[in-house]
């Protein structure tokens, strides 16, 4: 199963469900005040280099465990209904979580919270990181058209948001430079040599294709879930040349452009930030897969499922300090049956944002998380989240990523608990029975448990 919603736009996230503007903020004293404020800043502040492990990383992944009379009493209250709910029919008898509180840097409460499950959709919280630390939220990828010996060719850059617009505009340029040549006649190919051909990552089966995910190329356009995106592409862009008077001949084929072929249009994606955040809030499969294909790329290594997780690997302990201990990742999007990531990992990268260094760097995903009960999200009305008896006070007032394939369903993200402090959580089941949406209304409930609203 894939999580798949309509876009809506993002602002800042605040207790209550409030929504304001970003704008820039001073960072307070001290490191638990520090970490709250970054959930209400509302603009990305210039981040420090990147250096220091994350404040859980300490005892595989999980960090300080605080003693129960240390915790305050909203912690006591809220570990102890943990204890009870997470033990709930619903979620199967295989099930992790794991509670952390962002401003004393202590695990408040862990139920086998360093066991490797299947993640399905959390595993995106990997590869975003990951992306956005390598090529930097600004970038953009580039789609390109070149022109030689009679022919046009349309060069992928690893943009899977081109649409057919973006096509047309192409076009355009191009036929204004064909006719200011005498040329009107022409033969159109495509280049998608950024990628390898594509394959099946382990974990995954034939029947993927094309409509959970498409094979991973370095063209698309507007979405399309079809075996050779490249191709259907070209015949798009093809049909822009004809339509701004071009007589294109024969079929679109594959080929590689040459070297003395000379540009006559580009395209530029819009930044690699508002990708993620449709990433995430959509859940969407063929992103995360060009993502990691273009991280890989970025780090000097080949553009495949292996080439882009060792990075992922590599991100996640050299950058940041997440420990990684029974952490197997297969793709970029969870829907391996491979993957296997603790809720102590996933937690330890959520962990990031609540840190103002790296604010700058990571902030799309803290915007692309699906806020409970917000529509146009895959924690939205439309998909029955937070809206039973023991969630629905908690509409608002989380951040999480969903993730659900068949026998894995997770629920990873942020909220302000009873006491105002900021809590970290990852909860992930596999090989429960129950209906799905039972198992996931009982995972809302241990959101709303951790919010404080559910006591």
């Amino acid at each position: 199963m894939t999580e798949t919603t309509a876009k809506t736009p993002e602002n800042t996230f605040l207790p209550g469900g409030r929504r304001r503007h970003r704008k820039p903020r001073q960072d307070g004293s001290g490191t638990g005040r520090r970490r709250a404020l970054v959930l209400a800043m509302a603009v990305p502040v210039a981040s420090a280099a990147l250096a220091g492990p994350s404040a859980f990383a300490a005892q595989k992944g999980v960090g300080t465990t605080a003693k129960t009379h240390d915790l305050d009493a909203a912690d006591r209250q809220m570990a102890k209904n943990l204890k009870t709910r997470v033990l709930d029919q619903r979620l199967g008898s295989n099930v992790s979580g794991v509670v952390l509180n962002a401003d004393t840097a202590t695990t408040v409460w862990g139920h086998n919270a360093s066991t490797a499950l299947m993640p399905a959709s959390n595993a995106k919280l990997a590869t975003s990181t990951a992306a956005l630390t390598m090529l930097g939220p600004q970038h953009r990828f580039t789609t390109k058209v070149v022109y030689g010996q009679g022919t046009l060719t349309l060069v992928g850059g690893g943009d899977r948001t081109l649409t057919t617009a973006d096509l047309a505009e192409l076009a355009k340029t191009a036929t204004a430079g064909l006719k200011a040549a005498g040329r009107t006649t022409v033969k159109v190919t495509v280049d998608d040599s950024l990628f390898p051909e594509p394959t099946l990552a382990k974990g995954w089966n034939g029947g993927y294709y094309p409509d959970t995910v498409a094979p991973v190329r370095a063209l698309v356009v507007d979405g399309h879930g079809v075996q050779d995106t490249s191709i259907d592409a070209g015949r798009v862009f093809a049909g822009q040349l004809a339509a701004h008077g071009v007589t294109v001949t024969g079929d679109v084929t594959r080929a590689t452009a040459r070297t003395t072929d000379v540009p006559v249009a580009q395209h530029k994606s819009a930044p690699l930030s508002n990708m993620v955040r449709t990433m995430l809030k959509d859940s969407d499969n063929d992103i995360a897969e060009t993502l990691l294909r273009m991280t890989a790329l970025a780090a000097d290594r080949p553009a495949t499922f292996e080439g882009g997780t060792a990075v992922v690997r590599r991100v996640l302990s050299r950058e940041y300090g997440v420990s990684l201990d029974n952490f197997e990742l297969h793709d970029g999007s969870g829907l391996s049956r491979a993957d296997r990531i603790p809720a102590a990992t996933l937690a330890q990268i959520l962990e990031l944002l609540t840190q103002p260094r790296y604010a700058h760097t990571l902030g799309a995903v803290l915007d692309g998380l699906p806020v409970s009960g917000e529509a146009g999200g895959t924690l939205g009305p439309e998909y029955g989240r937070f809206d039973d008896a023991n969630s629905k006070c908690a509409v608002g007032k989380v951040r999480a990523k969903t993730g659900t394939l068949t026998g894995a369903i997770s629920l990873s993200g942020l909220t302000q608990g009873k006491d105002g402090k900021w809590k970290v959580f990852s909860f992930v089941e596999n090989g429960a029975t129950a209906d799905p949406n039972a198992i996931k209304d009982a995972m809302d409930g241990l959101a709303a448990t951790v919010n404080g609203c559910y006591a």
